[in-house]
């Protein structure tokens, strides 16, 4: 009977990780439908087939595909930072955007900008961006994992100094665009808005081996994040190289969510909101919980990106923006929530 159980529970989550790819499939070909220029399930399925009008192609392939793939990809690489952040600093209010890891990024990219030239139409070396974005946001990570290691610090502690932090780089960032050219400023607002549209092959390639590379690494390790979860003491002795693994986790997590930046622009709370939507329907088991968060990163961000391209057709809205809205009220529920449990 418990292997019965067992089995059955395994199957049920199986499942449920199964219908949330389909669910990302769907919306992206719903996606492929959605513009200033209206397209049918039949005209995106012969475009994908070459066998469309040179129109419907030129819109399919190099319009809608690479905004469709960069949301895929920077919603799962946002997705699986904010759930392994939560996990490794056991705070289910930690992700980028709360603790200011996508503010340092988009500082560092802003610095890029002013200070190295890069990241502009002119730019020799658009990707030093990237290498200064994930420095900045490397920095705030190493500074919120020495927090979290203080005796006295409790996770709303931890998510006040990452409040703290981000208010410090978005004054920062705003302060440096006063030395700015009008082409600077504008490259730097990029970043603040967050924007799928930008986003080359190239640069999606970029995002999408990172993220690969990181939810390979992070389900090699389910089973000593399902320890981590029972507490730093617990994983100890069940002998999980704790002051290695957490680290390394953060890193990674950094480095997902700077590219990510980088290219996109700060896109906020798609971290915090995808891992507790995926909680709901997996629980926390991370052999789980890993590809739940990044499928549901995925389908918010597509949504999204639909939402923004729908409602005051055809301006597009920055889809930073929409996860804002989006996020706040959830961060202002969790808050709440672990206040009532005191």
């Amino acid at each position: 009977m418990v292997n019965e159980a067992y089995t059955a529970y395994i199957w049920h989550k199986r499942i449920v990780v199964m219908a949330m790819a389909a669910i990302a499939i769907i919306a992206a070909v719903l996606s492929l439908t959605v513009g200033s220029a209206s397209l049918s399930i039949p005209d995106v399925v012969s475009a994908l087939l070459g066998r469309a009008e040179t129109r419907v192609e030129t819109i399919v392939w190099n319009v809608r595909m690479p905004r469709i793939a960069a949301a895929i990809a920077v919603g799962a690489a946002l997705s699986l930072s904010g759930c392994m952040m939560q996990c490794t600093l056991q705070n289910p209010l930690a992700s980028s955007s709360t603790l200011g890891v996508s503010q340092g990024a988009s500082f560092g990219a802003a610095l890029a900008i002013i200070l190295l030239g890069s990241g502009t139409l002119d730019a020799s070396e658009p990707y030093i961006v990237t290498l200064v974005a994930f420095i900045c946001g490397m920095a705030t990570t190493i500074a919120i994992l020495m927090l979290s290691r203080l005796r006295s610090s409790t996770p709303s502690a931890i998510v006040l100094s990452g409040v703290a932090i981000s208010s410090l780089f978005s004054g920062a960032t705003t302060l440096i665009q006063y030395f700015a050219d009008d082409e600077m400023v504008s490259s730097i607002v990029y970043w603040t808005f967050g924007n799928l549209g930008r986003a080359t092959w190239n640069e999606i390639a970029i995002i999408s081996t990172l993220a690969v590379f990181a939810l390979v690494f992070f389900i090699a390790n389910r089973w000593n994040y399902n320890a981590i979860g029972s507490g730093s003491n617990t994983a100890k002795s069940l002998g999980v190289n704790v002051e290695l693994l957490v680290p390394a986790t953060l890193a990674l997590s950094a480095l997902i969510t700077s590219s990510s930046v980088a290219f996109t622009g700060c896109i906020n709370f798609i971290g915090l909101i995808a891992p507790h939507a995926a909680r709901r329907f997996v629980g926390n088991d991370y052999r789980f919980l890993i590809p739940a968060s990044a499928l549901t990163g995925s389908v918010l961000l597509l949504i999204t990106d639909i939402a923004c391209r729908t409602v005051i057709a055809p301006i597009v809205l920055p889809v930073g923006a929409l996860t804002s809205f989006m996020g706040a009220p959830l961060f202002l529920y969790l808050i709440l929530k672990e206040r009532g449990r005191r």
